[in-house]
């Protein structure tokens, strides 16, 4: 086991609610439109301090896509899922993007990293 790489963000910074560790910024956040397993979820270009998990099929509301939970890489709380493959030629903006469920994670706070 080796060291784990943590990134911190400037801006306004989503969190993990659980455990407060950074994981994307107000800059990425591309819709807020979306439903989660816990109600309103957010989609986002990048997001960082993840795991992601075994690829798997689902067939969603805007049909059938290939998709991986996303779990925060400091506390493995569930947070969303990432967009691997969209099969809809209208969904194939989502491909490579991210979910984040609102319920899991904190309003954006500005954050400024601080060198010693």
């Amino acid at each position: 086991m080796g060291f784990r790489y943590i990134e911190y963000l400037d801006g306004q910074v989503y969190r993990c609610k659980k455990c407060g560790q950074h994981l994307t910024t107000h800059e990425d956040l591309m819709s807020k439109s979306f439903k989660g397993a816990m109600g309103t979820a957010y989609l986002f270009r990048q997001v960082v301090n993840i795991q992601e998990h075994e690829v798997v099929e689902k067939e969603m509301t805007t049909g059938k896509h290939l998709v991986c939970n996303i779990t925060c890489g400091e506390c493995t709380t569930t947070l969303g899922w990432k967009y691997i493959k969209a099969f809809e030629k209208q969904e194939k903006y989502k491909e490579d993007k991210f979910i984040l469920e609102k319920y899991f994670m904190t309003s954006p706070r500005v954050c400024q990293q601080r060198f010693v």
